[in-house]
C-alpha cells in the first residue's frame, strides 16, 4: 500500500466526495472500498441471492458514481447511498415480481452474511445447526414480506440503522417508519410462525 493509499482511507467521506467532485477518480474507488460490504450486504438481504445481491450493487454504485456531482450533503453519504440502494433493489424486486428467493447463507467467497439476525451464542454443533436453519427460515419468510416491510425489516434489525437515519433514507416520517416496523414484524412473526407449523418445528 502507498502513501497515498493510507491517507486516502484517513480522509472523511465529506473530503473524499470533494475529491471526487474536483475530478479525482481514485477517491470514489476508496468510498466503494469502504462502503461496498455495507451496500453488499443490505442488498442481498432484499434480493436474497449472491448474484443479484452483486448486480445490485454494482448498479447502486454506478449510480451513486453518477449522481455524485450533484450530492450536497443534505444527508450523510452512508444514508445517500442507502436510498440509491434501496431504490435499485425495490426496482429489481418489482421487476422480478413474485419469483421465489433462493436463499444461501454466505456470500460467494464464503463469508456469513447478516448482523443483528440470530447471535450466534451457541457452543454445541446441535445448537449451531439449530441456529443456522433458524437464520435460514428468518431469511426465506424476510423474503416474502412484502417490500414496504422488508425494507424496514433490512434497514432496521439487520443493518442497524436507527429510525431517523431510516426516516431518511425511505424519505418518509419518522412515525411511519414505527409504525412500519411494528407492523413489519407482527408480519415477519406471522409468517415464521406458519412456516414452522408447516415443518412440524
Amino acid at each position: 500500500m502507498s502513501h497515498a493509499d493510507g491517507h486516502g482511507e484517513n480522509r472523511s467521506d465529506a473530503e473524499l466526495i470533494r475529491n471526487v467532485q474536483a475530478g479525482d477518480g481514485g477517491a470514489f474507488d476508496l468510498l466503494v472500498e469502504r462502503h461496498y460490504r455495507a451496500v453488499y450486504n443490505t442488498a442481498y438481504r432484499m434480493v436474497g441471492t449472491p448474484g443479484a445481491a452483486a448486480d445490485a450493487t454494482q448498479m447502486a454504485l454506478i449510480r451513486a458514481y453518477e449522481a455524485l456531482p450533484s450530492f450536497r450533503g443534505d444527508a450523510s453519504f452512508s444514508t445517500w447511498l442507502y436510498r440509491i440502494t434501496m431504490n435499485v433493489c425495490l426496482d429489481e424486486l418489482r421487476r422480478l415480481k413474485n419469483r421465489p428467493l433462493s436463499l444461501t447463507e454466505e456470500d460467494e467467497d464464503g463469508t456469513p452474511l447478516g448482523e443483528r439476525d440470530v447471535p450466534d451464542t451457541a457452543e454445541e454443533p446441535v445448537q449451531a445447526a439449530e441456529q443456522r436453519e433458524l437464520q435460514r427460515l428468518v431469511h426465506e419468510a424476510i423474503g416474502r414480506l412484502a417490500e414496504d416491510y422488508r425494507t424496514v425489516i433490512v434497514l432496521y434489525d439487520i443493518r442497524g440503522l436507527s429510525y431517523r437515519q431510516i426516516s431518511d433514507v425511505l424519505e418518509i416520517p419518522l412515525g411511519t417508519v414505527k409504525s412500519r416496523l411494528n407492523r413489519a414484524r407482527n408480519a415477519l412473526r406471522e409468517e415464521m410462525a406458519q412456516h414452522m407449523e408447516l415443518l412440524g418445528m
